[in-house]
C-alpha cells in the first residue's frame, strides 16, 4: 500500500532530496547502527526504511555525500508527518532545517496537504529545534507506553504541527 506523499526529486540550495535506491543500504544501515545518531530513536531498520517510498535521500550536492534521510508520510486527512535522520557529521549546519522546510513547502504546494506533524521524545532538543526552525509549533506532549523505554522517555513525547494557512501567513510575511 502506498502511504507517501508523491514527491520524487526535491531541490534545495545544498542538498537534493531523491527516493532511496538499494545502493543506499551500506549508509542506512551505518547511519541506523550509530548510537548517537539513534539514541532518541526506535531501532527501526535499514531494509524497512529502504521499502517504503515514502523516504528520501538527502545527498549534499557539494560532495555527493549520503547526509541521511528525509520522510513524508501522509496519514490521512490530508496530514503528513515529517521526519528526519541525519549522519552525525552532518548536524548543526542546517541541513535537517533546509530539507523539512522543503519538503514542507512541495506538500503544501503540490501534494494538497493541509498539515504537517513531527514528534519526538521531549528531551530531543536538537530535532525540536528543527521542528521550531521548520515552523512547526508545539502542540501537546504526551506519554506512551514502551516495552523498553529509551532514558528519557518519562518526560514523554511531544508533537508539533503546520497547517497550511500557517504556513501561507508566513509565507506572505517572508518567514518562509
Amino acid at each position: 500500500m502506498d502511504s507517501g506523499v508523491r514527491i520524487s526529486v526535491v531541490e534545495t540550495e545544498r542538498l537534493t532530496l531523491r527516493p532511496l535506491v538499494p545502493d543506499d543500504l551500506p549508509e542506512l544501515r551505518r547511519l541506523h547502527g550509530d548510537p548517537e545518531v539513534m539514541r532518541f530513536l526506535d531501532q527501526d531498520k535499514p531494509e524497512d526504511v529502504l521499502a517504503d517510498d515514502c523516504f528520501r535521500a538527502a545527498i549534499e550536492k557539494s560532495s555527493g555525500r549520503f547526509v541521511g534521510w528525509f520522510e513524508f508520510l501522509e496519514t490521512g486527512d490530508g496530514t503528513a508527518e515529517l521526519g528526519y535522520r541525519l549522519h552525525r557529521g552532518f548536524w548543526g549546519l542546517g541541513y535537517a532545517t533546509e530539507g523539512g522546510k522543503a519538503l514542507i513547502e512541495r506538500g503544501f504546494t503540490t501534494g494538497g496537504v493541509q498539515r504537517v506533524v513531527a514528534t519526538t521524545m521531549f528531551v530531543n532538543a536538537g530535532s525540536r529545534r528543527v521542528m521550531e526552525k521548520c515552523g512547526l509549533r508545539h502542540v501537546r506532549t504526551f506519554h506512551l507506553d514502551w516495552d523498553e523505554p529509551l532514558p528519557g522517555s518519562e518526560h514523554g513525547e511531544v508533537e508539533y504541527a503546520l497547517t497550511r494557512e500557517e504556513w501561507l501567513a508566513a509565507r506572505n510575511r517572508s518567514n518562509w
